[in-house]
Protein backbone atom coordinates (compact mmCIF):
# COMPACT_ATOMS: atom_id res chain seq x y z
CA UNK A 1 0.00 0.00 0.00
CA UNK A 2 1.43 3.35 -1.00
CA UNK A 3 1.34 6.50 0.97
CA UNK A 4 2.74 9.79 -0.17
CA UNK A 5 1.37 13.43 0.62
CA UNK A 6 -1.42 15.28 -1.64
CA UNK A 7 -0.44 17.99 -3.42
CA UNK A 8 -0.96 21.37 -2.86
CA UNK A 9 -2.92 19.90 0.76
CA UNK A 10 -0.09 18.80 2.82
CA UNK A 11 -2.63 15.65 3.68
CA UNK A 12 -1.18 12.30 3.93
CA UNK A 13 -2.83 9.96 1.88
CA UNK A 14 -2.66 6.23 1.70
CA UNK A 15 -4.58 2.98 -0.36
CA UNK A 16 -6.04 5.77 -2.82
CA UNK A 17 -7.84 7.50 -0.31
CA UNK A 18 -7.25 11.00 0.54
CA UNK A 19 -8.04 12.07 4.22
CA UNK A 20 -8.97 15.80 3.87
CA UNK A 21 -10.90 17.88 6.72
CA UNK A 22 -14.73 18.42 5.37
CA UNK A 23 -15.94 21.81 6.59
CA UNK A 24 -19.40 22.60 7.74
CA UNK A 25 -22.14 22.81 9.82
CA UNK A 26 -23.19 19.87 12.43
CA UNK A 27 -26.63 18.69 11.38
CA UNK A 28 -29.50 20.88 12.65
CA UNK A 29 -30.68 18.61 15.35
CA UNK A 30 -27.76 18.46 17.17
CA UNK A 31 -26.92 21.98 17.10
CA UNK A 32 -30.16 22.71 19.02
CA UNK A 33 -29.63 20.32 21.30
CA UNK A 34 -26.12 21.25 22.00
CA UNK A 35 -27.34 25.19 22.36
CA UNK A 36 -29.96 23.92 24.70
CA UNK A 37 -27.87 22.05 26.88
CA UNK A 38 -25.42 24.99 27.01
CA UNK A 39 -28.42 27.65 27.73
CA UNK A 40 -30.06 24.91 30.15
CA UNK A 41 -26.42 24.80 31.93
CA UNK A 42 -26.13 28.48 32.31
CA UNK A 43 -29.55 28.70 33.41
CA UNK A 44 -29.05 26.68 36.50
CA UNK A 45 -26.03 27.90 37.29
CA UNK A 46 -26.94 31.26 37.73
CA UNK A 47 -27.72 32.33 41.27
CA UNK A 48 -30.44 35.02 40.75
CA UNK A 49 -31.95 32.54 38.07
CA UNK A 50 -32.29 29.72 41.06
CA UNK A 51 -33.44 32.50 43.26
CA UNK A 52 -36.32 33.02 41.01
CA UNK A 53 -37.06 30.21 39.66
CA UNK A 54 -36.98 27.84 42.14
CA UNK A 55 -36.41 29.35 45.97
CA UNK A 56 -39.09 31.87 45.94
CA UNK A 57 -41.30 29.64 44.52
CA UNK A 58 -40.50 26.98 46.87
CA UNK A 59 -40.72 29.30 49.62
CA UNK A 60 -44.12 31.07 48.92
CA UNK A 61 -45.66 27.14 48.82
CA UNK A 62 -44.26 26.23 52.18
CA UNK A 63 -44.87 29.53 53.76
CA UNK A 64 -48.76 30.55 52.74
CA UNK A 65 -49.34 26.76 52.83
CA UNK A 66 -48.20 26.51 56.74
CA UNK A 67 -48.71 29.95 57.70
CA UNK A 68 -52.57 31.52 57.80
CA UNK A 69 -51.21 34.51 56.47
CA UNK A 70 -53.91 35.20 53.62
CA UNK A 71 -57.29 34.10 53.07
CA UNK A 72 -57.60 31.19 50.43
CA UNK A 73 -61.30 30.39 51.19
CA UNK A 74 -62.25 27.04 52.18
CA UNK A 75 -60.12 24.10 52.01
CA UNK A 76 -56.74 23.66 52.65
CA UNK A 77 -54.64 26.30 51.56
CA UNK A 78 -52.25 24.55 49.47
CA UNK A 79 -55.40 23.33 47.24
CA UNK A 80 -55.25 26.91 46.28
CA UNK A 81 -51.51 27.69 46.22
CA UNK A 82 -50.25 24.68 44.71
CA UNK A 83 -52.00 25.61 41.22
CA UNK A 84 -50.59 29.09 41.55
CA UNK A 85 -47.45 28.77 42.51
CA UNK A 86 -46.68 26.18 39.58
CA UNK A 87 -48.06 29.44 37.11
CA UNK A 88 -45.65 31.67 38.99
CA UNK A 89 -42.74 29.20 38.46
CA UNK A 90 -43.47 29.25 34.69
CA UNK A 91 -43.51 33.37 34.75
CA UNK A 92 -40.01 33.26 36.61
CA UNK A 93 -38.87 31.05 34.24
CA UNK A 94 -40.27 32.19 30.62
CA UNK A 95 -40.70 35.42 31.08
CA UNK A 96 -38.69 37.06 33.97
CA UNK A 97 -35.24 35.27 33.63
CA UNK A 98 -35.35 34.73 29.91
CA UNK A 99 -35.70 38.28 29.67
CA UNK A 100 -32.55 39.41 32.04
CA UNK A 101 -30.53 36.68 30.18
CA UNK A 102 -31.30 37.43 26.83
CA UNK A 103 -31.24 41.26 27.54
CA UNK A 104 -27.64 41.13 28.83
CA UNK A 105 -26.34 38.69 26.02
CA UNK A 106 -27.97 41.29 23.49
CA UNK A 107 -26.00 43.99 25.89
CA UNK A 108 -22.37 41.68 25.45
CA UNK A 109 -22.93 40.64 21.69
CA UNK A 110 -23.28 37.15 22.36
CA UNK A 111 -26.29 37.30 20.53
CA UNK A 112 -24.59 38.99 17.59
CA UNK A 113 -21.66 36.76 17.36
CA UNK A 114 -24.09 33.65 17.44
CA UNK A 115 -26.46 35.10 14.75
CA UNK A 116 -23.89 35.13 12.32
CA UNK A 117 -22.66 31.24 13.85
CA UNK A 118 -24.32 28.44 11.58
CA UNK A 119 -26.91 27.77 13.42
CA UNK A 120 -29.66 30.06 11.99
CA UNK A 121 -31.60 32.69 14.39
CA UNK A 122 -34.92 30.56 14.40
CA UNK A 123 -32.92 27.63 16.06
CA UNK A 124 -31.19 29.59 18.59
CA UNK A 125 -34.55 31.27 19.97
CA UNK A 126 -36.00 27.38 20.02
CA UNK A 127 -33.43 26.04 21.82
CA UNK A 128 -34.26 28.61 24.26
CA UNK A 129 -37.36 27.77 24.69
CA UNK A 130 -36.67 24.36 24.56
CA UNK A 131 -34.01 25.27 27.76
CA UNK A 132 -36.90 26.91 29.46
CA UNK A 133 -38.97 23.52 28.88
CA UNK A 134 -36.38 21.76 30.57
CA UNK A 135 -36.29 23.87 33.80
CA UNK A 136 -39.69 24.46 34.07
CA UNK A 137 -40.25 20.49 34.23
CA UNK A 138 -37.64 20.30 36.92
CA UNK A 139 -39.67 23.41 39.05
CA UNK A 140 -42.71 21.50 38.65
CA UNK A 141 -41.28 18.59 39.53
CA UNK A 142 -39.58 20.17 42.80
CA UNK A 143 -43.14 22.16 43.39
CA UNK A 144 -45.19 19.07 42.51
CA UNK A 145 -43.32 17.21 45.80
CA UNK A 146 -43.20 20.02 48.06
CA UNK A 147 -47.06 20.05 47.53
CA UNK A 148 -48.01 16.29 48.19
CA UNK A 149 -45.40 16.91 51.06
CA UNK A 150 -47.93 19.92 52.40
CA UNK A 151 -51.43 17.61 51.91
CA UNK A 152 -51.98 18.35 48.18
CA UNK A 153 -54.79 16.88 46.41
CA UNK A 154 -54.97 17.35 43.04
CA UNK A 155 -57.62 16.52 40.47
CA UNK A 156 -58.36 16.84 36.61
CA UNK A 157 -56.97 15.79 33.75
CA UNK A 158 -53.08 15.82 33.29
CA UNK A 159 -53.31 16.96 29.27
CA UNK A 160 -55.33 19.76 30.09
CA UNK A 161 -52.49 20.85 32.76
CA UNK A 162 -50.11 20.20 30.35
CA UNK A 163 -52.16 22.04 27.68
CA UNK A 164 -52.05 25.16 30.10
CA UNK A 165 -48.45 24.95 30.99
CA UNK A 166 -47.11 25.14 27.33
CA UNK A 167 -49.20 27.81 26.71
CA UNK A 168 -48.64 29.82 29.18
CA UNK A 169 -44.29 29.36 28.58
CA UNK A 170 -45.38 30.43 24.93
CA UNK A 171 -47.04 33.67 26.00
CA UNK A 172 -44.33 34.33 28.79
CA UNK A 173 -41.65 33.86 26.40
CA UNK A 174 -42.92 35.98 23.35
CA UNK A 175 -43.17 39.00 26.45
CA UNK A 176 -39.87 38.08 28.03
CA UNK A 177 -37.88 37.91 24.53
CA UNK A 178 -39.95 41.10 23.33
CA UNK A 179 -38.71 43.05 26.24
CA UNK A 180 -35.01 41.56 26.04
CA UNK A 181 -34.75 42.31 22.16
CA UNK A 182 -35.97 45.96 22.57
CA UNK A 183 -34.78 47.66 25.91
CA UNK A 184 -31.75 48.03 27.00
CA UNK A 185 -30.40 45.39 29.49
CA UNK A 186 -30.38 47.66 32.40
CA UNK A 187 -34.20 48.55 31.63
CA UNK A 188 -34.98 45.05 30.98
CA UNK A 189 -33.50 43.86 34.21
CA UNK A 190 -35.68 46.58 36.74
CA UNK A 191 -38.81 46.03 34.45
CA UNK A 192 -38.62 42.15 34.08
CA UNK A 193 -38.38 41.72 38.15
CA UNK A 194 -40.98 44.76 38.17
CA UNK A 195 -43.53 43.14 36.76
CA UNK A 196 -42.42 39.65 38.30
CA UNK A 197 -43.10 41.55 41.63
CA UNK A 198 -46.94 43.23 40.38
CA UNK A 199 -47.65 39.54 39.08
CA UNK A 200 -47.12 38.19 41.89
CA UNK A 201 -49.37 40.65 44.03
CA UNK A 202 -52.23 41.11 41.21
CA UNK A 203 -51.87 37.86 39.33
CA UNK A 204 -54.21 35.22 41.74
CA UNK A 205 -50.88 33.59 42.67
CA UNK A 206 -51.34 33.80 46.01
CA UNK A 207 -54.08 36.12 46.88
CA UNK A 208 -57.49 35.58 45.65
CA UNK A 209 -59.07 37.43 42.36
CA UNK A 210 -62.28 38.19 44.42
CA UNK A 211 -60.21 40.10 46.80
CA UNK A 212 -59.63 42.89 44.54
CA UNK A 213 -62.65 45.87 43.50
CA UNK A 214 -64.70 44.06 40.59
CA UNK A 215 -62.84 46.82 37.81
CA UNK A 216 -59.46 45.40 39.24
CA UNK A 217 -60.61 42.28 39.05
CA UNK A 218 -61.70 41.97 35.20
CA UNK A 219 -58.79 43.94 34.29
CA UNK A 220 -56.22 41.75 36.18
CA UNK A 221 -58.19 38.49 35.03
CA UNK A 222 -57.04 39.17 31.80
CA UNK A 223 -53.47 39.08 32.44
CA UNK A 224 -51.15 35.42 31.15
CA UNK A 225 -50.64 34.89 35.16
CA UNK A 226 -54.02 35.31 36.37
CA UNK A 227 -55.44 32.88 33.44
CA UNK A 228 -52.53 30.73 34.04
CA UNK A 229 -53.20 30.31 37.46
CA UNK A 230 -57.31 30.37 37.41
CA UNK A 231 -56.67 27.74 34.79
CA UNK A 232 -54.44 25.25 36.99
CA UNK A 233 -56.65 26.16 39.77
CA UNK A 234 -60.10 25.50 37.94
CA UNK A 235 -58.46 22.02 36.49
CA UNK A 236 -56.34 21.08 40.10
CA UNK A 237 -58.59 21.79 42.61
CA UNK A 238 -62.20 22.20 40.83
CA UNK A 239 -61.62 19.14 38.34
CA UNK A 240 -63.15 21.80 36.01
CA UNK A 241 -62.73 20.04 32.35
CA UNK A 242 -61.05 22.41 30.05
CA UNK A 243 -60.92 25.86 31.07
CA UNK A 244 -61.66 27.61 27.27
CA UNK A 245 -61.99 30.87 28.64
CA UNK A 246 -58.29 30.53 30.52
CA UNK A 247 -57.01 28.88 27.34
CA UNK A 248 -58.41 31.73 24.76
CA UNK A 249 -56.55 34.10 26.87
CA UNK A 250 -53.53 32.27 26.99
CA UNK A 251 -53.17 31.63 22.91
CA UNK A 252 -54.19 35.58 22.31
CA UNK A 253 -51.31 36.46 24.36
CA UNK A 254 -49.11 33.64 23.13
CA UNK A 255 -49.73 34.94 19.68
CA UNK A 256 -49.23 38.74 20.01
CA UNK A 257 -46.18 38.27 22.64
CA UNK A 258 -44.05 35.97 19.98
CA UNK A 259 -45.48 37.72 17.09
CA UNK A 260 -44.45 40.74 18.54
CA UNK A 261 -41.08 39.61 19.84
CA UNK A 262 -40.73 38.00 16.10
CA UNK A 263 -41.30 41.19 14.61
CA UNK A 264 -39.28 43.79 16.55
CA UNK A 265 -36.48 41.99 18.58
CA UNK A 266 -32.69 43.57 17.76
CA UNK A 267 -29.64 41.63 17.73
CA UNK A 268 -27.70 44.53 18.23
Amino acid sequence: MSTGTSPGTGLRTGGGSTYAPAPGAAPLGRMIAAQTAFETKLLLRNGEQLLLTVIIPSLLLVLFSTVDVVDTGAGEAVDFLAPGVLALAVMSTAFTGQAIATGFERRYGVLKRLAVSPLPRWALMTAKTLSVLVTEVLQVVLLTVIAFALGWSPHGNPLVVLLLLVLGTAAFSGLGLLMAGTLRAEATLAAANLVFLLLLVGGGVIVPLDRFPDGARTVLGLLPISALSDGLRDVLQHGAATPWGDLGILAVWAAVGLGAAGTFFRWE
